[in-house]
């Protein structure tokens, strides 16, 4: 317990008595200090138990003992200790009364106690104080280390270090999302602040900062060695931390970082053994990357997976949705392979799984949000997504992926699956810009023919295509006699430069009439 007015009133050998602020003795003392100036206010810092034997004060003035005591309490002086015996044989009245007004703790010191007494006491017990908080941080210390050694991840050692603040702490992944908090519930607690550690993630490491709520205190701390954030520990007491509580926090820090380190330096042992077990895939060799991959990605050779690749002009953005999606799968417990490739990531990740759904939620936000205005526009990342795969298709899923990563880049969009290309109508394709710009110019002659009023070349090839070249239906159609109709195909061939009988011929000419003639559909 920290030193308090009541502490030294309960002190024996001290005989200090109360004459006003009783209700006032649960300050924390930090200090006693002895001093006869009519204005020790700026030499003062605050919590300090101040001395006197009035031997400048007009202490028997009203007015004046009111002014002194405003100013003290002002500054943060947390009790006057007045000496009878030497100057005044009691306490003047005129103090007592201003001290009493104010609510400001007055102790009388009787003449046979010395100052030299009062101070040696706050001292020692200050540094007693001290000694059993160092001494608890460094046993919290010790149970930290254990918990971190123990093999349960970082649950445990969070846990240990909620019960010790008798409050709660979260770990948060380099992408900003909770990996383990304690108690349970503290995880929602914890995930209302991710905005807050989003913050924090664009300071250079280390960095801190403390946000508030009327739920409590929490404290964030950044996790990283170098520049770059790797993480976050949040950690929510109803109070300011004092000093046992800092050493376990700072304690905490230094594990859970350390911990970190030593997984980034796993992390890449793990993405080069990744990156081979890929490449045996890709070369048709199953059986060869299943037995590389042994227990670290057998179980996601053994169910169907996806495939994705993801693009940016800066590496660092595919980066982070990696490891946006590793921290999904740790979540779950599922196995992911990811391997960079200058500013590609390829990823087999399982069907239907968190990290899938992490890269999906990923492109949504992102296709959701508009560059600042006056700002530099953001960099994107565009990623195609093959169809459910197993390890003798993965050449074919890679195809996949880059046919989607493809049709992505050209429409704009930040996710493609394959599915969407290979699913329903051919007919959305066609609002490609380059098949447009392709259509205009094979149409463009019949156009300008039309134009100048000497036919419907256009509607009639229309009409005639759509009833696959059968004369009359066609003719009924548009109304005219079939010989006017096989008159206008005649001159389509003639000024095309190509015949209709061939079916290549007929089979571009109608797509370029459906992407000429209807508007870009909408992206979904």
């Amino acid at each position: 317990m920290p030193l308090t007015l009541a502490s030294l009133v309960q002190h024996s050998a001290l005989r200090l008595t109360v004459r006003a602020g009783a209700d006032r003795l649960d300050v924390p003392v930090r200090w006693a200090h002895a001093s006869e100036l009519t204005d020790p206010v700026p030499y003062m810092e605050g919590g300090e138990f101040l001395l006197i034997t009035a031997t400048n004060l007009d202490a028997e003035n009203p007015e004046a003992m009111r002014r002194y005591v405003r100013r003290l309490a002002g500054a943060g002086v947390v009790g006057l200790g007045f000496a009878v015996g030497v100057n005044y044989d009691q306490v003047p009245q005129a103090l007592i009364d201003a001290a009493g007004e104010a609510g400001f703790p007055l102790l009388e010191v009787p003449r046979r106690t010395p100052f030299i007494a009062i101070a040696k006491a706050v001292s020692s017990t200050i540094a007693e104080e001290q000694y059993r908080a160092v001494t608890a941080g460094f046993e919290v210390q010790r149970e930290l280390t254990r918990a971190a050694l123990s093999g349960d991840g970082p649950a445990e050692l969070l846990g240990r270090l909620a019960a010790h603040l008798d409050g709660w702490a979260a770990l948060y992944d380099a992408a900003g999302q909770v990996v383990a908090a304690a108690p349970e519930w503290a995880a929602r607690r914890a995930a209302r602040i991710t905005p807050d550690v989003a913050r924090l993630r664009d300071r250079p490491a280390p960095a801190s900062m403390v946000v508030g709520g009327a739920e409590d205190r929490v404290e964030l701390q950044s996790l990283g060695t170098g520049r770059r954030v790797r993480g976050a520990l949040a950690v929510g007491t109803d109070a300011a931390l004092g000093t046992a509580g800092r050493y376990a926090v700072h304690s905490a820090v230094a594990l859970l970082t350390l911990t970190t380190a030593r997984s980034r330096s796993l992390q890449g042992a793990e993405q080069r053994l990744g990156a081979a077990v890929l490449r045996m895939l890709l070369a048709g060799q199953p059986d060869h990357a299943r037995a590389v991959a042994g227990d670290l990605y057998g179980d996601l050779l053994d169910a169907p997976f996806r495939l994705l690749i993801a693009e940016a002009s800066d590496p660092a953005v595919p980066a982070a949705l990696g490891e946006a999606m590793e921290a999904a799968a740790f979540r779950t417990g599922e196995a992911l392979l990811a391997v960079p490739e200058g500013d590609r990531l390829v990823v087999l990740a399982a069907d239907g799984g968190a990290a899938v759904a992490a890269c999906t939620v990923h492109a949504e936000a992102q296709e959701a949000r508009t560059p600042a205005e006056g700002g530099a526009e953001e960099v994107r990342v565009v990623v195609g997504l093959s169809a459910p795969a197993g390890p003798i298709a993965v050449s074919a899923a890679y195809k996949q992926a880059e046919q989607a990563l493809s049709v992505a880049r050209r429409r704009g969009r930040a996710l493609v699956e394959h599915e969407e290309l290979a699913a329903g109508s051919v007919l959305p394709l066609l609002a490609d810009d380059a098949v447009r710009a392709f259509a205009d110019g094979m149409l463009r002659a019949l156009r300008e023919h039309d134009a100048k009023g000497r036919g419907d070349l256009v509607a009639s090839l229309r009409a005639w295509l759509a009833h696959h070249g059968q004369w009359d239906a066609a003719a009924v159609d548009l109304g005219v006699h079939r010989h006017t109709l096989r008159y206008r195909m005649r001159r389509v061939e003639e000024i095309l430069g190509r015949s209709l009988d061939d079916a290549d011929v007929r089979m571009e000419l109608w797509l370029a009439l459906k992407a000429t003639s209807n508007p870009p559909p909408p992206e979904s």
